[in-house]
């Protein structure tokens, strides 16, 4: 049961409290107790929002400060509207094209925060041009769109008429002629026009599909909520979730779409995903264990930045420069000219011999801590598709910087995409650790957490269940994470006697806990 502790806290980070904060009696008495049985925490590195594009990091930079939020979030919704704006259009040849080796543009990211840490703020103001380009299509195309709905209509009540009068035809060649000028109708009905769409807050795997077919094979989910899950999960489906279109669209695999006037037929649909939801929602995803073994976890990219809540100047009040704000909606239109269109063979851009050379040293070098007993064996599913994703990243950074002309990938972007990845790394073994970890474990590892932060040497259970009570609405949750602790020496449970009434429990932390 210890080990299974461990293995909880591995995404867990502690602040070991200053001397003035450490309990009065840790000095004293650390000596008898034993080494809490808990994994120490590794590092996880801030995102700096220069790896990106210049005009994109500067506005991650300016977001993030102006929020008060973990430069990670902005750097991660930076990189899914990049790819909204890019997919589909645009794939990467790692190894030249003629091994038939390529990777779509699509990337998904999920970042990690607690509630109250100003997400959709931050979503607000990065996704706000793709938003205003959607208005801007639409109110341009209103005409059109309107004139093809009318005709379409027209010609559908046309179609009825004729079908009527062919089912009281009783002479065949009458009917004969009628059946003709239904199906003329049909093949020449006016095609129909929609607004384009680059993004969707969450949708079901069918209207996925549908929008996947009426918008140039490519859509993105953009969101600051978890609600995705629960759908691919299957919670408009009695607990059967339809994965295998997410699963395509991220590898641009060909599918088909059943219509109500006709079967599409997609050949590299693409899928963008960029979502930032509570950590406890990331847990809960693991009770899934089909998300696990299809791959659709190993296919994220994780950011778990450490919340500033608490740490925030209220008195701040910086706004992001109007310079800023422009150029990065300027530059995300030119991305986005000639989106709309019907979908072509997507531009395939090969790579540099140098930026192939920094590739495929990334990749060797990724491929050997997959091996037994290295130090990404536990997450290979993802550390395996790491490499593509790097590929994937760098063209993302070479067609941002430099425009969509490009036909090949520099060295200087293939090494920032490599040095993100790299950073991604630790992020992504913090998430899985925190996959791997039960309800238990992740309760224990709450009440550690609140322990340390506020130096709790020794507390009633009452006083902790009031301190938590969001989480511990009941005692019996509550003994169960205090007996789990107990259990890795992280605690004592000291019950005093009360005549007639219930036992009082002294909860006295590990001194060792505290530094």
């Amino acid at each position: 049961m210890a080990d299974v502790f461990a293995r909880s806290l591995s995404g867990f980070e502690s602040e070991k409290p200053s001397d003035k904060q450490r309990p009065a009696d840790a000095s004293t008495i650390a000596d008898n107790w034993p080494e809490p049985v808990l994994v120490k925490q590794m590092a996880v590195p801030d995102i700096p929002p220069d790896l990106l594009p210049s005009w994109v990091g500067e506005m991650a930079s300016a977001v993030s400060r102006s929020t008060q939020t973990p430069p990670a979030l902005a750097v991660m919704c930076g990189l899914s509207v990049l790819s909204a704006c890019l997919q589909r259009r645009f794939e990467v040849a790692p190894c030249g094209d003629g091994n038939g080796y390529r990777e779509t543009l699509s990337l998904w990211t999920l970042t990690a925060l607690p509630s109250g840490t100003r997400k959709t703020s931050v979503y607000g103001a990065m996704c706000a041009p793709l938003l205003e380009w959607e208005k801007s299509e639409a109110e341009r195309l209103k005409v059109e769109i309107a004139r093809a709905f009318t005709n379409r209509d027209i010609t559908k009540k046309r179609i009825e008429k004729l079908t009527k009068l062919a089912v009281n035809e009783e002479e065949d060649e009458a009917r004969e002629k009628i059946r003709e000028q239904i199906e003329g109708l049909k093949r020449d009905m006016p095609p129909e026009i929609l607004a384009p769409r680059l993004f969707t807050g969450d949708c079901t795997a069918e209207r996925l599909q549908g929008l996947l077919a009426e918008h140039g094979e490519r859509m993105a989910v953009l969101s600051d909520e978890g609600g995705m899950f629960l759908i691919m999960g299957g919670i408009y489906n009695k607990g059967v979730g339809n994965i295998d279109v997410f699963l395509q669209a991220h590898a641009g695999a060909p599918m088909r779409v059943d219509r109500a006037e006709r079967v599409a037929h997609l050949d590299r649909p693409a899928l963008a995903f960029g979502m930032a939801i509570q950590p406890g929602v990331l847990e809960d995803v693991a009770s899934n264990r089909r998300f696990r073994d299809s791959g659709l976890l190993a296919r994220f990219f994780f950011a778990l930045p450490e919340s500033n809540i608490g740490k925030r100047d209220v008195r701040q009040n910086y706004a992001i420069p109007s310079g800023v704000s422009a150029t990065y909606e300027h530059r995300l239109n030119e991305l986005l000219e000639g989106v709309g269109r019907a979908a072509r063979a997507p531009a395939v851009l090969s790579l540099s011999d140098e930026a192939k050379e920094v590739w495929l040293c990334f990749a060797e070098e990724i491929e050997g801590k997959m091996a037994k007993g290295g130090s990404l064996e536990s997450i290979a599913d993802w550390a395996g598709k790491l490499p593509g994703a790097a590929a994937r990243v760098a063209c993302l950074f070479e067609i941002a910087e430099r425009g969509t002309d490009q036909w090949m990938v520099g060295s200087d972007m293939m090494r920032k995409a490599v040095d993100l990845c790299r950073l991604l790394i630790p992020h992504a073994q913090a998430a899985f650790g925190m996959i791997g970890a039960d309800a238990i474990d992740n309760d224990a590892r709450a009440i550690v957490a609140w322990a340390q932060e506020g130096s709790h040497g020794s507390f009633s259970k009452r006083t902790c269940q009031r301190a938590m009570e969001g989480r511990f609405k009941s005692v019996a949750r509550l003994d169960k994470a205090l007996e789990r602790l107990e259990q890795s020496d992280a605690l004592r449970l000291d019950k005093t006697p009360n005549k007639g009434a219930r036992a009082s429990v002294l909860v006295r932390m590990n001194p060792k806990l505290f530094g």
